[in-house]
């Protein structure tokens, strides 16, 4: 054997002697977890030689059931912690999944890598025994539980769904949860945010102003003529024009016509012909509007 070959081999015999000896000198990863220091010198508590620590060593000394209240001394722990409860209804106990003892190993690893699926269907629901629920403005008035938008794999992104949501709580208002956008239109609206938009998207929004009263040339204004106070929800015909209350009923009332007030019922827009139609059409003078319609034609 060539000495070159004689070296190496002495080497790796060395290696393989003080990996034995002094497995937290040679192959340690990192500091161990306050608690588990005195165990520095003593690799074989949790490791099998040659192998990965295995739940069987973990659960020699952290009993399921003391955990989160008893330490592995026996002693009862004071300040224990809500999220420690669901260790005794895992389904498989598997300390390592989730567990290092090694700090050095939090570098290279992601931390609290927990599988929901260990947990038992009943536990999956009761998030709020593991999690504290956040405070926000939102999240206090939800009632759901925690499935009903997020997932066990990820807290974003989540689904919302509004049907269920407003079905199950009540919720009649859009800003209970939501701030009110603050750019000039909705500062000046009073109304409820459906009228303009939808419970699946924010966005696209839809109004459909000549579905109460159609502009022409003439009408173009300003909204603040019609809707006074930046009030939305009401508006008024008196902002302009000759129109006077009193002059508007008694030219109604000469009519017959005493709902005046619902102005956009009959005016949908400046047409006043089109106005008479569409009274007429309302009270049932669809035939007498026909005799009349071919005279004039005549």
């Amino acid at each position: 054997m060539k000495t070159s070959s004689k070296i190496i081999l002495a080497n790796i015999f060395v290696y393989i002697v003080l990996a034995v000896v002094y497995p937290h000198l040679m192959i340690s990863p990192g500091k161990l977890l306050e608690g588990h220091q005195k165990l520095t010198k003593d690799c074989f508590a949790c490791h099998t030689p040659f192998l990965r620590s295995s739940p069987e060593n973990c659960i020699a000394c952290h009993k399921i059931d003391d955990i989160g209240k008893l330490s592995t001394e026996g002693k009862p722990i004071r300040k224990t912690t809500k999220s420690v409860a669901f260790h005794q209804k895992l389904t498989e106990h598997d300390c390592v999944a989730c567990h290092s003892d090694h700090q050095g190993v939090s570098v290279y690893r992601k931390i609290h890598r927990f599988s929901h699926k260990l947990l038992p269907a009943d536990a999956r629901k009761a998030c709020n025994s593991c999690h504290d629920k956040p405070d926000d403005r939102l999240h206090q008035s939800v009632q759901l539980q925690c499935d009903a938008c997020h997932s066990s794999q990820r807290w974003k992104p989540a689904t919302f769904e509004h049907e269920t949501y407003f079905r199950k709580t009540g919720i009649k208002d859009c800003t209970e949860c939501h701030q009110k956008p603050v750019d000039s239109l909705h500062s000046k609206l009073e109304g409820k945010c459906d009228a303009c938009h939808s419970l699946e998207k924010w966005k696209p929004a839809t109004f459909n102003h000549e579905k109460y009263f159609r502009f022409d040339r003439e009408h173009e204004t300003k909204c603040v003529t019609c809707h006074e106070n930046n009030d939305y929800q009401r508006y008024t015909c008196y902002g302009c024009h000759e129109h006077s209350p009193r002059k508007i009923r008694k030219e109604h009332v000469e009519e017959g016509i005493y709902d005046y007030e619902k102005c956009t019922e009959c005016h949908r827009s400046g047409d006043e012909d089109e106005a008479e139609r569409i009274w007429k059409s309302k009270r049932g003078y669809r035939g007498k509007f026909k005799k009349d319609h071919d005279k004039h034609d005549d």
